[in-house]
């Protein structure tokens, strides 16, 4: 039997942990190996426990969810990061994206579904409901993206299709047969051809202008 996935719960209030804890206990495939009630606790445990995924909320009192992301990404920590929230705004949304997050959901979010999050995003899928994707692609719209998509070689484009698919580096590289620091050069091409930030924005990009599988 598979490992279970290793949560860290990251929120300011007590209830929600509390709330989240209790229903993750009982799937099978997920275990909750900690708690932190701020931003700076939350990468001090994560760096600590090295969990597979963080559900980490944005507003919290000190360093919140945004900084939280950015510090686990100059850390280089592996885990893959969860907004759970209940904030909706496309100024509180898109920073989180852009900082790191593998996911965005809401705290009404059924609880079936917040387990099957947890999953998709350990498995390296890019998960965002619908009105968050909405959100970061008419920003991308808005900044013009347009026309970059022709400056990239068709094996920059494959790279591309596979990010918009969920692939890490390690599954491109298997898939195209080559190595995964050649992988890493490919991507950060993309990037800065299409004026990306990183590969939740260059998924979002491939699906809008038909580069997705």
């Amino acid at each position: 039997m598979a490992e279970p996935i290793k949560v860290l719960l990251v929120d300011d209030h007590q209830v929600v942990r509390r709330g989240l804890r209790t229903f993750l206990e009982v799937q099978e495939d997920i275990e909750v190996v900690g708690e932190a009630a701020d931003g700076a606790e939350g990468v001090a445990r994560a760096e600590e426990l090295r969990p597979d995924v963080v559900l980490m909320d944005v507003k919290m009192p000190g360093m919140d969810g945004i900084d939280a992301l950015r510090r686990l990404r100059e850390l280089d920590n592996p885990a893959r990061v969860l907004i759970v929230t209940s904030f909706t705004e496309q100024r509180t949304v898109v920073p989180a994206l852009r900082a790191g997050a593998a996911g965005y959901v809401y705290k009404d979010v059924d609880p079936d579904a917040l387990a099957g999050a947890i999953r998709s995003v350990h498995a390296g899928h890019i998960l965002l409901q619908p009105e968050v994707a909405g959100a970061l692609l008419s920003q991308e719209e808005a900044n013009s993206g347009q026309g970059r998509g022709s400056s990239l070689t068709e094996r920059e484009r494959e790279v591309l299709g596979l990010i918009a698919d969920g692939r890490s580096n390690r599954e491109i590289a298997r898939a195209l047969v080559l190595s995964e620091k050649t992988v890493k050069t490919h991507v950060s091409n993309i990037l800065m051809k299409l004026d990306l930030a990183d590969r939740t924005q260059a998924a979002l990009w491939a699906v809008r202008h038909g580069v997705a599988g």
